[in-house]
């Protein structure tokens, strides 16, 4: 084979790597609807003030709105959960108003810190209580999956990574014995 005919074939072999690479890329039209056609902004910032309430600031890291785990349950909402779930979480978040309104005449958002905390603090025990009775084709709760969730994404954020956890970007070598002391942060490794 000559020079002329090598870089033929090769020219040959990239293009329609190139050209099927195109083609295969341009057939993929996503089917899942967008956060926007689930959730709303006003359902992102609801969520973002549910998770802060349950992950607020502390003196040595930020809360879980600093990490923007409401647009993080938007996204898995969206892209991991099946329709029924979906459903159960978009009802959640009216569940969530319901009970402010029932417990203390205003909707969630116009609740001080304090009530907030006291109302997600009888939801969780409202969950906890169904889950010890769930029987496995139960539907899951609204607020263990906003719970859920919300763990999920603040501690996977660079957010919480860094600033809650200890963190190494890289780490040496395995130690399975590392010292610890009541207080320290968890270790989160990437």
């Amino acid at each position: 084979m000559n020079r002329r005919d090598a870089i033929g074939r090769v020219a040959l072999i990239m293009g329609g790597t190139m050209i099927g690479a195109e083609f295969l890329l341009s057939g993929c039209k996503p089917n899942a609807p967008k956060v926007a056609d689930l959730f709303n902004q006003d359902h992102v910032a609801f969520m973002d003030e549910v998770a802060d309430t349950i992950l607020p600031d502390t003196a040595s890291s930020p809360g879980a709105k600093a990490a923007k785990v409401g647009s993080f349950m938007a996204v898995m909402v969206r892209d991991c959960y099946e329709t029924p779930d979906q459903d159960i979480f978009l009802k959640g978040i009216t569940q969530i108003d319901d009970a402010s309104n029932k417990k203390f005449s205003k909707k969630f958002m116009d609740l001080d810190a304090t009530q907030r905390t006291a109302l997600l603090t009888d939801l969780d025990k409202e969950q906890q209580e169904y889950s010890k009775n769930k029987k496995p084709k139960d539907p899951n709760h609204y607020f263990r999956m906003m719970k859920e969730l919300t763990l999920l994404g603040y501690f996977t954020s660079e957010v919480g990574c860094t600033k809650a956890l200890r963190y190494v970007p890289v780490p040496g070598r395995y130690d399975g014995c590392i010292p610890y002391k009541k207080g320290d942060k968890a270790w989160a490794l990437s």
